[in-house]
């Protein structure tokens, strides 16, 4: 199934959950904040969030700095 991945026609198994998609796009171990359809997911629901075709998931990595 297609999914829309911070803009980008993105495909994915169907029953992907948000962690399975950073575990594909290796950010799992990364600080990540998700956004599916404009709604945060937490952390803690990003192994049973499934999503579905034509999701929107805006992926946004921490930067630090000094």
């Amino acid at each position: 199934m297609d999914i829309l991945l911070n803009g980008e026609t993105h495909a994915v198994p169907e029953g992907c959950t948000v962690a399975e998609l950073l575990r594909r796009n290796d950010l799992a171990e990364r600080r990540v904040a998700v956004e599916v359809n404009r709604t945060i997911v937490p952390r803690s629901r990003h192994e049973t969030h499934a999503l579905a075709a034509g999701d929107e998931v805006e992926i946004v990595h921490a930067i630090g700095g000094g």
